[in-house]
């Protein structure tokens, strides 16, 4: 059943470095001129206390309780009824929110994209197709490596120090178990091309019944 009668919107989820993002961009590619978003979990982190930089380095960025999902549920909500937003925009290098925002008028296929997206009950009953990248976690972690190492300016010890710390048991307590709330489980990410456009029919079929 859609959300309502003006949208599709897709919960992506999965590991980190599960090809989440490339799937998710293979979709929108295909809707473009639909009206196609990505909104990203990432941007709803909160700002970590300016005053406690010390503890930044042990700050849990994989926990359900880093995301602002309350306010990602009301942008959600203002799409889904027509109504524009300004999705807060997150700066990794400063652990917080920039002053400016993103204006996102709303679209017909609205992908919300990230590790917890299937684990937040809220969330998931907006959502009209949830779907779960499924990767090995060797790969999964080599992608994040270098993402981390190139992107954001990190360093070797500390990714691995992250990973074993954080990131390895919540994906094992809180991303691994969401796969269960899934409609589709897609093998490898955006490189699956027949899983890709499996899904890509169902979105046209669902923008029909809008239409219709």
């Amino acid at each position: 059943m859609l959300s309502n009668n003006n949208c599709v919107i897709i919960g992506i989820a999965g590991g980190s470095g599960s090809g989440k993002t490339l799937a998710s961009r293979a979709i929108v590619k295909d809707f473009k001129k639909k009206g196609a978003i990505i909104i990203e979990q990432d941007w709803y982190y909160y700002n970590l206390p300016k005053d406690k930089k010390s503890e930044w380095k042990h700050w849990n960025f994989d926990h359900p309780n880093a995301v602002e999902f309350s306010l990602l549920y009301e942008d959600l909500e203002k799409l889904r009824k027509g109504k524009s937003i300004n999705a807060p925009q997150y700066e990794y290098s400063t652990h917080s929110r920039m002053k400016e925002t993103l204006y996102i008028e709303p679209q017909k296929v609205i992908i919300v994209e990230g590790i917890l997206i299937l684990n937040n009950p809220q969330i998931l009953d907006l959502l009209d197709i949830k779907i779960y990248v499924d990767t090995d976690s060797d790969v999964r972690f080599i992608r994040r490596l270098k993402r981390d190492i190139f992107e954001r300016g990190r360093t070797i010890e500390n990714v691995i120090d992250q990973y074993y710390r954080t990131v390895r048991p919540m994906h094992l307590t809180f991303v691994e178990p969401s796969k269960r709330n899934a409609d589709i489980i897609i093998p490898g990410g955006g490189k699956n091309i027949v899983a890709i456009d499996l899904l890509k029919s169902k979105i046209k079929m669902l923008l029909r019944e809008i239409h219709d």
